[in-house]
């Protein structure tokens, strides 16, 4: 089974027309006979909107009402995507991370990944659906919902590919690779072509924001090749992967 998992950040899935190209996306991967898992973030201003929300009732609110709270933003987009993908004809399901369920440990609102359950996935996969997670969150030992931090669903992706021993893990931005500074503020940022996962990791350091930095760690450690690429335009994008 030869498995694709694609994740799309918030801008990518911010209103229909974003979304709409996402689903062309992924049928175009499907229709090249792979096996497809997406993963996808709230669409943008969505989670700052419900944090926002929390801080109308109090300053410091409960941590697990917290992750409650704002793990639904992606529920609202995987849900979106699977309606979509069903109008062009094609068989899609969304899961939530509680579904599946995608074990974490007890650290509220910046959780790490502790296993995953894939046999849901896989019997849909057999069934030629295009399976839609919500990235972002999963359930702790006693089926608290606990969210990964901001960028969180980067490492649900990355966490996916490895535990589903996929043949690619995509991330899909709004921009095309990784550069070596930011391109909006320095003109002299150049493009990546591959890069190792330390220097990914010292750029994330650094202040790049293009992949979350618990991914980066997780891909080091289970050896997962992430392919940074632009939702919006053609092109190689960037390679992280041990060098």
């Amino acid at each position: 089974m030869n498995i694709v998992v694609q994740k799309f950040g918030g801008t990518s899935v911010k209103n229909v027309q974003c979304l709409e190209n996402v689903a062309n996306i992924a049928i175009n991967e499907y229709d090249k006979g792979n096996k497809i898992v997406v993963v996808v973030s709230a669409q943008s201003g969505v989670t700052d909107s419900l944090i926002l929300k929390s801080k109308e009732i109090s300053p410091k609110v409960s941590d697990r009402e917290f992750d409650v709270l704002v793990s639904t933003g992606e529920q609202i987009t995987a849900s979106l995507l699977c309606m979509l993908l069903h109008e062009k004809g094609r068989k899609a399901i969304s899961f939530m991370g509680w579904q599946l369920p995608i074990i974490t440990n007890h650290c509220y609102c910046n959780a790490d990944i502790k296993y995953i359950e894939t046999s849901k996935i896989i019997d849909k996969l057999n069934e030629d659906y295009i399976v839609v997670i919500a990235g972002f969150q999963g359930i702790d030992e006693n089926n608290n919902i606990t969210t990964l931090g901001r960028g969180g669903s980067d490492t649900t992706a990355v966490a996916l590919a490895a535990f589903l021993k996929a043949n690619k893990c995509e991330i899909y931005t709004d921009v095309d690779g990784v550069y070596t500074s930011d391109p909006n503020i320095d003109s002299k940022a150049k493009k990546i072509d591959v890069i190792s996962y330390n220097n990914m990791l010292n750029l994330a350091n650094t202040g790049a924001k293009v992949l979350h930095n618990k991914c980066v760690e997780y891909a080091k450690k289970n050896n997962v090749i992430i392919h940074v690429k632009s939702s919006f335009e053609s092109g190689k994008g960037t390679i992280v992967k041990g060098i």
